[in-house]
C-alpha cells in the first residue's frame, strides 16, 4: 500500500499543488491507515477494514475532527486509486463521517487587541519587530504561515497591500492598514538588514512559526490576556470585528481566502453583541 501512497502524494504535490502542510497530514494519516492494515492488498480492503480502524481511532480517543480529517485523507487516496486504474471500485463511498460539534473560535475585543499590540514599548529591533508582527496579524488577518513567508517584494507600501501565498499556494491581494505599514517601516529601518526576508528570528534568518507563537505568549502575559490563545486568534479577530462594522460576508471571505462561503459564515455567530447593541438602540421596548 505504501507505495501507492507515495504516487498519491506526489499527485497532490505537483498536481494538486497542495501546501507542504497538507501533505504531511495526509501522509501521515495513509500511513497510519496501512500500518494497521498490515500486509493485507489493496483490493481486500473492504468496509469492515474501515469499521475497525474507526473503531481504533475511537479506542485511542481521537476527537470526532480528527476521525474526519482520517476519513478525508481516506476518501481522497480510494477516490485516487479508483482513477488511476489501481482498484475497480470504491469501498469507502458507504462510509458516512462522525457529526462534528460546532466550535466557534475564540477572538479578542477591539480594547484586548489594543491593550495586545500597545504591551510592546520598546525601541529595540526585536521589539519593534515583533510590533510590526502583531500590527500586520491584525491588519490583514493572513495566517501565521503566510506572515512567516512575507518577503519585501509582497508588500506594496505606496498602494497598502500585500501579496500572500495562501492554502493551496493560491495567490491573493490583501489590504494593508497605515498602522501596520508604519511598524513594518520603523522595524526595517532600525534593523537594516539586506535581506529580503522581512521578518527574522535573533539569528538574522527568516523567523519561524514556533518563534511568532513563543512571541505572541509573551505579550498575551505581559496584556494580562487570557492564555490558551493563539495568533490564529488575531485572524479570527479581524473577521469579527469587520464584519461588526459592517463588512459583508462576501468581502470577508476573499480577505481570509477561504474558498468556500460556508467556512466564513461561523463569523457571522460571533457578532451577536452588535446585533443586541442595533436592537437596543431601535426596538421601542428594548
Amino acid at each position: 500500500m505504501q507505495r501507492h501512497i507515495d504516487k498519491f502524494i506526489r499527485y497532490l504535490e505537483i498536481e494538486r499543488n497542495y501546501s507542504g502542510h497538507t501533505v504531511l497530514n495526509y501522509r501521515l494519516d495513509l500511513t497510519n491507515f496501512a500500518r494497521f492494515m498490515g500486509e493485507v492488498p489493496l483490493e481486500k480492503v473492504d468496509y469492515l477494514a474501515f469499521r475497525k480502524y474507526l473503531a481504533e481511532l475511537k479506542q485511542k480517543n481521537e476527537s470526532s475532527r480528527s476521525i474526519a480529517r482520517h476519513l478525508s485523507a481516506l476518501r481522497s487516496f480510494f477516490k485516487f486509486l479508483v482513477r488511476e486504474g489501481y482498484l475497480k471500485a470504491n469501498p469507502i463511498l458507504i462510509l458516512s463521517s462522525p457529526k462534528l460539534d460546532k466550535h466557534l473560535p475564540q477572538f479578542l475585543t477591539e480594547e484586548e487587541v489594543t491593550k495586545l499590540i500597545d504591551s510592546v514599548v520598546s525601541e529595540d529591533v526585536r521589539s519593534l519587530r515583533d510590533k510590526a508582527i502583531l500590527e500586520t496579524f491584525y491588519s490583514t488577518g493572513i495566517r501565521i504561515s503566510e506572515l512567516v513567508a512575507l518577503s519585501l517584494q509582497d508588500v506594496d507600501f505606496i498602494s497598502g497591500v500585500v501579496k500572500v501565498m495562501g492554502k493551496g499556494k493560491k495567490e491573493r491581494i490583501v489590504p494593508i492598514g497605515e498602522c501596520a505599514l508604519k511598524a513594518i517601516r520603523k522595524y526595517l529601518d532600525k534593523r537594516g538588514k539586506d535581506t529580503d526576508t522581512i521578518f527574522l528570528n535573533k539569528n538574522g534568518r527568516r523567523i519561524t512559526d514556533r518563534g511568532v507563537r513563543w512571541m505572541f505568549s509573551k505579550y498575551l502575559r505581559l496584556a494580562s490576556i487570557k492564555q490558551g490563545i493563539s495568533p490564529h486568534t488575531l485572524r479570527h479577530s479581524f473577521a469579527t470585528h469587520l464584519l461588526n462594522h459592517g463588512a459583508d460576508l462576501r468581502s470577508v471571505q476573499e480577505l481570509l481566502g477561504h474558498v468556500n462561503l460556508a467556512t466564513t459564515q461561523i463569523y457571522t455567530h460571533m457578532t451577536t453583541e452588535k446585533l443586541k447593541s442595533v436592537y437596543d438602540k431601535a426596538h421601542p421596548r428594548a
